[in-house]
């Protein structure tokens, strides 16, 4: 395909209300005809078929993040990574061996009790039969509650939290820029104040965990411990809270598969539950794309790549992708198995807090079938402008009783 044909269909991709309305025919469209596609306005590719933003993903040594993970980072230089998903192995490596021993498995089991009541707790303040926002009575309010105790703040500061990571997601809001720069210093003060105090006061929280984690001889200092919680507040909480409102607006357009869940759980079906949580990951895809750049001329989708070539791997197209889904691939199904989602990326950077928002999304969907047997929408539904976050603002719903 010509290059002036390829950029037409990339246009849309820098324009923010695009990802606010229905992008997947258009992402359809360029796995079909322009797997890697050419933008010549800002100068990158776009790869959106799953075996592309795989073969991105494994390898680190030839597609980088140290140069940057979104568009408009392209050309930026930075003197040291503002996110772990910043940097390539061996510096990745070293930081995922310092943060792992936080992320456990059994530290994240630990949780699910104080999840578990935090879910219940919202849970039981809808009332069948009313409609409610999905996302501020619910979807917003859970994770951030689950990363203040993770963190062992105080329970109110999480309505802060909601602001500062709002401020730092591109398009999010519409907040002026000054605005969002000084929420966001604050955010880097707050955290910055909250490593130093737990490395000298440590306590039963992630912070001390992470602060006392000691590989090698080697640990985090001050600065990477806060570079790293700014990543676990607004990562920890965008990501989950937009999984669980896309997926229970996903459910409202299809009861079918909200009845078809609740049979499953009933018939004691193996992983009925955990297999929905993955179809809602896969289905959402709450992190839209993320950018490599080539260290080295290569090869992709049939394509030779000189080196320092920007690429953005459309994690949600690759979700889509009919090669690996099937001809079902853009209905929801919540008993999709398997499910070789990329939701949490790929390869080395594969999210380090997958096990947290799983065990989130799994007892959410427990509460709620456990209490409701139909889901329905209850008004206009309200998406994020944000070229990064598969955001939704708005989602009103309303749950019939068991």
């Amino acid at each position: 395909m010509a290059e002036t044909e390829s950029l037409d269909l990339t246009a849309p991709l820098l324009d923010p209300d695009f990802y606010a309305g229905d992008p997947f025919p258009l992402y359809a469209r360029l796995r079909r005809e322009s797997p890697l596609a050419w933008n010549g306005t800002t100068g990158f590719w776009v790869a959106s078929r799953h075996a592309d933003v795989v073969a991105i993903s494994r390898d680190t040594e030839t597609f980088s993040s140290a140069k940057g993970i979104m568009v408009f980072e392209i050309g930026s230089q930075y003197a040291t990574p503002p996110t772990m998903m910043h940097t390539d192995p061996p510096a990745h490596t070293r930081y995922r061996n310092l943060v792992q021993p936080g992320f456990r498995p059994s530290f994240m089991r630990a949780l699910e009790e104080g999840v578990r009541a935090r879910t219940v707790a919202l849970v039981d303040r809808i009332e069948p039969g009313r409609p409610v926002d999905f996302v501020s009575d619910v979807a917003v309010p859970l994770p951030l509650q689950v990363i203040s105790d993770l963190l062992g703040v105080p329970e109110e500061e999480w309505p802060r939290f909601f602001r500062w990571s709002e401020a730092v997601i591109p398009g999010a809001t519409d907040w002026p820029e000054d605005e969002r720069a000084a929420l966001s210093a604050e955010m880097v003060e707050y955290l910055l104040a909250a490593a130093a105090d737990r490395r000298a006061n440590p306590g039963e929280d992630i912070i001390s965990e992470l602060g006392a984690a000691v590989v090698d001889g080697d640990r985090l200092s001050d600065a990477e411990l806060a570079m790293f919680l700014v990543q676990l507040l607004v990562a920890g909480n965008e990501t989950t809270r937009n999984m669980m409102s896309g997926g229970m607006l996903a459910f409202a357009e299809d009861p079918g598969q909200w009845s078809s869940l609740q049979d499953r759980v009933k018939a004691s079906t193996p992983r009925a539950v955990s297999l929905a949580v993955e179809e809602m990951l896969r289905w959402t895809t709450p992190v839209v794309a993320f950018m490599r750049t080539t260290t080295r001329p290569t090869e992709l989708a049939g394509c030779r790549l000189g080196a320092d070539q920007p690429i953005l791997m459309l994690y949600a197209s690759a979700n889509r992708d009919e090669s690996v889904f099937g001809p079902t691939a853009d209905r929801f199904e919540v008993c999709r198995d398997p499910n070789p989602h990329v939701a949490f990326g790929f390869g080395p950077h594969f999210c380090i807090g997958a096990v947290l928002a799983r065990l989130e999304g799994r007892i959410l969907l427990e509460e709620l079938l456990s209490r409701f047997r139909s889901v329905e929408s209850a008004g206009p539904v309200v998406r994020t402008a944000s070229p990064v976050i598969a955001g939704v603002r708005s989602a009103p719903l309303v749950f019939g009783s068991a």
